[in-house]
């Protein structure tokens, strides 16, 4: 995510008991009554949330999403959306009912493979009950037709994610769980998935999503662009940017193909860092390894558009004033940390934060005559850096703090201090190659940089990584 200039509170309201009946589903005004007959069905319903540390009902059990097939219509002059979720599973327990995370929008209608479903809402959970059971290890396919206009979702500090209005089409941005304003899902980074996208919009518009787009053709006033992202995401590093753009093309020396979209008001004074991304690339792959993803980018918006710049899988998003090299260099960072591996829950964010801002640290190293212990001192020596330990925030409104960010790279050049280069930098490369587009927790990270050193480093994460005090000297 962004600089913690800004700490954000993560926005989500536990489900609402109220129970809100969908239009085109059959059933009386609390959700229940005559819908379509589920028969037989056998199994338990899945969970309704995960039991994550910091959100508990963020995302569902039972069963595990593979594919999402997006297909949106949005017409800015409205602000509103037609859309369709084909979404492709896999049940990981025998089911009789599962929970999709949606917030707003009318549900229209809902079948698994291609079964009407009985539909509930209740807050934020969307609850189908298929007129069959699905069994353990089978792959299913939930079709959900809706429509509306999707909410921004404001945060507790102010800041704004989910479907963001802007003057000449929309935003969507979905850290940590914004995406279920614009399309339903298992909204949570342990359940990653691949994604097509096709985005419909005026002609005289275009709209960018994540990955390598495949079609654009405008027909009967319309445009029409499909995307597709063929690695695994996490849902809140999905993006949807409608407006005009400035688009440029390139290629890294690696060839990976370069795609960057600016809003017009802002494109003559981004262009020179954008030509810049295939040779920022080019040195992250030195230090990082092997690039994730099959295309990279960016997309820059006008001030006020965002109030953050967040790390979209393939395409970073920013706002004018926070495109700089330093936090290019921090979200492009996040494709390895936090985007290819991501957090097994919200409380190990501080994986994502700390591995990005130490890009930075070494950036200024190689480029600004900067050396990391500089960074690390001027770190150090900041009190609100020392607020609580990054491993352990004491809330979810303490998950985007300072700490998660500068004390989580101050571990990281600890490790460095205790292991040597050579060693740190094969961490550095090792770590997003053995959990590529998988998902690690903290114990995984400890325990896989105590196997590369060869040492038990049981202080280090005591005093750095769980440490309540600031020790008497860096």
């Amino acid at each position: 995510m962004r600089h913690p200039s800004r700490a954000r509170l993560a926005p989500f309201a536990a489900a609402a008991a109220l129970l809100i009946p969908l239009a085109g589903c059959t059933g009386a005004e609390d959700g229940h009554g005559d819908g379509p007959d589920t028969g037989g069905a056998h199994g338990t319903p899945g969970a309704a949330g995960l039991r994550d540390p910091y959100f508990p009902h963020l995302g569902n059990g039972g069963y595990d999403v593979q594919h999402y097939a997006l297909t949106l219509d949005y017409d800015p002059a409205r602000d509103h959306l037609d859309a369709t979720a084909e979404i492709t599973a896999r049940a990981t327990q025998d089911l009789s009912a599962f929970n999709l995370d949606l917030t707003g929008l009318t549900v229209r209608r809902a079948t698994v493979d291609g079964a009407e479903a009985a539909a509930e809402r209740a807050g934020d959970e969307l609850t189908l009950r298929p007129r069959d059971g699905i069994d353990r290890g089978k792959v299913f396919r939930t079709v959900v037709t809706y429509s509306g206009t999707p909410r921004k979702m404001t945060d507790a500090d102010g800041s704004a994610e989910g479907w963001l209005k802007t003057k000449d089409g929309a935003l969507a941005l979905g850290e940590p769980a914004g995406s279920m304003a614009w399309f339903p899902g298992n909204h949570h980074p342990s359940d990653k998935a691949t994604y097509d996208v096709t985005l419909t919009v005026p002609e005289g518009l275009r709209a960018f999503s994540n990955g390598v787009r495949t079609s654009e053709r405008t027909v009967g006033g319309r445009t029409t662009a499909v995307w597709h992202s063929a690695q695994p995401m996490a849902s809140y590093l999905a993006t949807v940017a409608v407006g005009r753009w400035t688009t440029t093309t390139s290629t890294t020396p690696s060839g990976i193909p370069v795609l960057t979209a600016a809003d017009p008001a802002v494109a003559a004074g981004s262009a020179a860092l954008m030509r810049r991304i295939p040779e920022l690339l080019a040195w992250e792959q030195e230090n990082f390894g092997p690039y994730p993803f099959s295309s990279t980018g960016a997309i820059v918006e006008q001030d006020g558009d965002a109030g953050y710049a967040l790390e979209t899988q393939t395409r970073p998003v920013f706002p004018q004033g926070s495109f700089d090299v330093g936090t290019l260099v921090h979200e492009m960072a996040h494709q390895w940390y936090g985007d290819s591996v991501s957090p097994a829950t919200w409380k190990d964010m501080w994986l994502n934060e700390s591995f990005a801002t130490y890009a930075e640290w070494l950036y200024g190293e190689d480029f600004e005559d900067t050396p990391a212990q500089r960074s690390f001192e001027k770190a150090f020596a900041e009190d609100a850096n020392w607020a609580f330990p990054p491993a352990e925030p004491p809330t979810a409104r303490d998950l985007f703090a300072p700490p998660v960010y500068q004390r989580g790279a101050m571990v990281l050049h600890k490790i460095r201090q205790t292991v040597g280069d050579d060693t740190f930098y094969e961490i550095l490369a090792g770590w997003p190659a053995k959990h590529r587009h998988g998902n690690a927790s903290t114990e995984d990270f400890t325990t896989y940089v105590e196997d590369v050193a060869g040492e038990d480093l049981s202080d280090l994460w005591d005093v750095w990584l769980y440490g309540d005090d600031k020790p008497a000297k860096p």
